[in-house]
């Protein structure tokens, strides 16, 4: 199996240096031992999986897109992955963590890129994110983040990242630079994630593409994040819905970051759009029916309340846990951890909370 020493030699040089120097002033530092949390429902321990979680920085990838135009997209560096993550892990009680590559603030940048460089940042980002996890592999597993933009490539990105490097999923964005998920010319990345049973989490970018440039530019409260993410993941689903992607692909699972957005709080309206004159839906069933099917919604609400609305529209079985994490940071300008609200919530049986906090996600994504 290989080892952290194994982890450190994988990628560049530049990068296995860096990995080196943080290790050494870890193990040089005096820090506090963190107790980790044993979480366990009805008496009995149980295994708590957090689906959104990220790496923003990859460092190899500076290498790769020097002197392009998405050389500023790496520009500032975030925290790498390295050892520090286990920490936040242990203190919030989760035993297993699925890390997703998204751009800090600049979502899925190579979405914009041509096939040859695409295929260089892909394989690097995957490689990356994949020699982490077997450094770790009990305590985290990775998604691939193929360029859909290139449908056939990103079909064979999959197929490299799951069967060589051991990935466990997709990760996509709400839209390919502008283009609908839903559009015809993205059927064979579909086809192929159906065809190897993989589950895609879908994370947005705030967006931009929908509204006017500059839109929340200036805005108080960091609306990009607050509206604007939740708004990019309602247009993205109900497009895949309305437009027939779904029926046509009857096999794909995908986990909609940030409670899903708006769509599972307003579902009653979308439910009866199709029923309106000159709609022309492509889809077979009412909108809701597709949550309880194929759709999977992150715990990302915040409340009680919020959470027994998620599981009164789509069952228990399509809420999991998550926490978007993106750092070692516990606290420091992040958000609300729901792990206690699954735990006292009333609404909830022992077997939905377990199988919320962890164990959907574990059956999905093959995690042993």
């Amino acid at each position: 199996m290989p080892n952290r020493r194994e982890f450190l030699k994988a990628g560049t040089v530049v990068t296995a240096g860096m990995f080196a120097d943080r290790l050494a002033f870890a193990g040089s530092r005096q820090a506090p031992a963190i107790v980790r949390r044993q979480v366990s429902v009805g008496g009995r321990r149980i295994r708590v999986v957090d689906v959104h979680a990220h790496s923003y920085f990859v460092p190899p990838v500076v290498d790769v897109v020097r002197g392009t135009p998405f050389a500023s997209k790496v520009a500032v560096k975030q925290e790498a992955l390295g050892p520090q993550r286990i920490g936040p892990l242990d203190q919030r009680g989760i035993d297993v963590q699925v890390l997703s590559v998204n751009g800090f603030s600049m979502g899925f940048w190579w979405y914009a890129a041509d096939r040859d460089l695409a295929a260089r940042i892909v394989r690097t980002q995957d490689e990356y994110l994949a020699a982490f996890c077997r450094s770790y592999p009990e305590r985290f597993v990775g998604l691939s983040s193929p360029s859909i933009q290139h449908p056939e490539l990103a079909a064979e990105q999959l197929d490299y990242a799951v069967t060589k490097l051991g990935l466990k999923g997709v990760a996509i964005g709400g839209h390919v630079d502008g283009a609908r998920l839903s559009e015809p010319r993205f059927h064979p990345f579909w086809a192929k994630v159906q065809e190897m049973g993989l589950v895609v989490f879908m994370h947005p970018n705030g967006s931009e593409h929908a509204l006017r440039p500059g839109f929340f530019d200036g805005s108080r409260g960091g609306l990009t994040n607050i509206i604007g993410n939740p708004l990019e993941t309602t247009i993205a689903l109900t497009h895949l819905i309305l437009e027939g992607t779904l029926d046509r692909f009857p096999g794909l699972k995908i986990c909609a970051a940030h409670a899903g957005g708006y769509l599972p709080s307003y579902l009653g309206r979308t439910n009866v759009a199709c029923d309106r004159g000159n709609a022309n839906c492509a889809n077979t069933k009412a909108p809701g029916e597709y949550f309880k099917q194929q759709i999977l919604i992150d715990t990302m609400v915040f409340s009680d309340e919020g959470l027994r609305h998620l599981v009164a529209e789509a069952g228990a079985n399509q809420v999991v846990y998550g926490t978007d994490i993106a750092s070692s940071s516990v606290g420091e300008g992040g958000w609300p951890d729901t792990l206690d609200i699954v735990l006292r919530s009333q609404h909830l049986s022992d077997a939905e909370k377990e199988a919320i906090l962890g164990g959907t996600v574990a059956r999905l994504l093959r995690i042993a």
